[in-house]
């Protein structure tokens, strides 16, 4: 079957949940992160297909409702600031 190495923080982080008594093993801890992982993927694909053609038929229809692309990245990159100075 499969084999892979981990770094030390996912070791940690895998003893950390077996010490919760949430996961009786590691497997356990692995396929709940696939299981998370494979549910994120699958959302990201709908929004990705059913989201994004329906935003951008509103802004064909509506131009007015569209930013600039200098206005999208400033808006990302405040919040990608704020997200650094929520982790300090």
């Amino acid at each position: 079957m499969a084999s892979f190495a981990l770094n030390e923080h996912y070791e940690r982080f895998i003893q950390a949940q077996l010490e919760s008594g949430r996961y009786n093993n590691a497997s356990e801890v692995v396929r709940a992160g696939l299981r998370m992982l494979e549910d994120f993927e699958a959302a990201r694909e709908r929004w990705l297909r059913d989201e994004i053609p329906s935003r951008l038929e509103d802004i064909r229809q509506n131009p007015q409702a569209a930013i600039s692309l200098e206005d999208a990245f400033s808006r990302l990159e405040a919040r990608h600031q704020a997200k650094i100075a929520e982790s300090k």
